[in-house]
């Protein structure tokens, strides 16, 4: 199903910039959003995008987030991305399994990343790869 549809409202996209922000608006008012941002600086990154998603909890539970994040890893990989990761509290089910949803895996936890509201937290490391896009050892992207 397209973000278009699912929503059925307005969707704004920005793609003045390589970072792609995606905004899903409600009779005029933001409810959610995506974005991909840079991973490191190094040259040796420059196909690794970090990727945050927001939705208003009054949208949650409609497929949303799911459309909105489908559309980011399709801007992702369009504009060559090899890999689009994000770091998810642990705790976070929901968050978990939207990603997996759409085809990230798991590969490790930082133990005690975070500290929110005075408690120490564990965030767990998602990522995505699109192996189309990923270079070979000889190409300038993976250099160093």
């Amino acid at each position: 199903m397209s973000l278009e549809r699912c929503v059925g409202r307005r969707v704004r996209t920005s793609f003045k910039y390589a970072y792609p922000v995606l905004v899903v608006e409600v009779d005029g008012t933001v409810v959610a959003w995506a974005n991909l941002s840079s991973y490191r600086a190094r040259s040796c990154y420059a196909g690794i995008a970090d990727f945050s998603i927001y939705l208003h909890r009054n949208v949650r539970g409609r497929g949303i987030g799911k459309a909105l994040l489908k559309a980011l890893l399709r801007e992702a990989e369009a504009r060559g991305f090899w890999k689009v990761l994000s770091r998810i509290f642990t705790f976070n089910e929901v968050s978990l399994a939207l990603c997996q949803s759409c085809g990230f895996r798991t590969v490790g936890v930082y133990e005690k990343h975070a500290c929110l509201e005075g408690r120490w937290l564990d965030c767990a490391i998602v990522e995505r790869v699109f192996p189309s896009n990923q270079p070979g050892p000889d190409d300038e992207a993976a250099g160093a």
